[in-house]
């Protein structure tokens, strides 16, 4: 089952597109957006919440940024979704296709090409054509996005409703929950130590124990290891430090 997104600024054509595509069996859920910009706003906070998102059926000639340049956006995010352009203008099937778009409708759209778009998209979207990188989250900064990779976080801190980010270059704040972080990078080697704080295994250099306090030491930082974190986190490192040259770290 698809979950995809349809990109429109006009408001009459984005709902029957909606339409046509929630008739159809293979779409489990259709999401909307008026327009480039909100559609890359949208994008982000689904990348930042972990949701999947399997296609994009996009419009080309809308204010602000139009289809082609959000195409070429979107090529630029970790594991993107496919494109299926939906226009009213026939001049830009080539560029479509060298976006590597699955399909190219043209606007009225008829249910038996959107059904064959849906068909192609499927196929492609199942098709692990595309290598597994490294999972990152996108920061909003100063009106860019910015996309952090997991393996550059040291170690992350609930602020709230937002995470900050603490990594090899610099701080980031995002608005995601740390249990949800937890979840999404607990096969990851992070790990939580204290009701407020995850860490990733790797970049940590030394577990200390003075009398009944536990810190650890990821880079420059000493973070406090809680009672209720304390065994399984004692237990997690001295796997790690086992495995590592004893020049990298120490058991304090």
């Amino acid at each position: 089952m698809l979950r995809v997104l349809a990109v429109d600024d006009e408001v009459p054509a984005l709902e029957e597109l909606a339409y046509l595509l929630r008739q159809d069996p293979r779409i489990e859920h259709v999401l909307t957006a008026s327009g480039g910009m909100n559609a890359l706003q949208d994008m982000v906070q689904m990348i930042g919440a972990g949701e999947r998102l399997d296609g994009v059926f996009l419009d080309i000639r809308m204010p602000g940024l139009d289809g082609l340049d959000m195409a070429r956006l979107i090529g630029g995010f970790p594991n993107p979704p496919r494109l299926v352009f939906v226009t009213a203008h026939e001049d830009c099937a080539v560029q479509a296709f060298e976006l590597e778009a699955v399909d190219y409708l043209l606007k009225p759209v008829r249910p038996d090409r959107l059904a064959e778009a849906v068909r192609r998209l499927e196929c492609a979207a199942h098709t692990p054509d595309r290598p597994e990188i490294d999972d990152v989250i996108p920061v909003e900064l100063g009106g860019k996005t910015r996309f952090v990779p997991q393996q550059a976080v040291r170690f992350a801190k609930a602020k709230g409703d937002y995470v900050r980010l603490h990594t090899v270059d610099g701080d980031y704040l995002v608005r995601m929950s740390l249990a949800a972080l937890e979840r999404r990078w607990a096969s990851s080697g992070f790990i939580r130590v204290h009701r407020s704080t995850l860490v990733s295994v790797r970049h940590v250099s030394e577990l200390h124990f003075d009398g009944g306090r536990v810190t650890l030491r990821v880079g420059a930082e000493t973070l406090p290891v809680s009672r209720r974190h304390t065994r399984r986190v004692r237990e997690r490192l001295v796997r790690q430090f086992q495995d590592r040259p004893a020049s990298q770290g120490a058991l304090g």
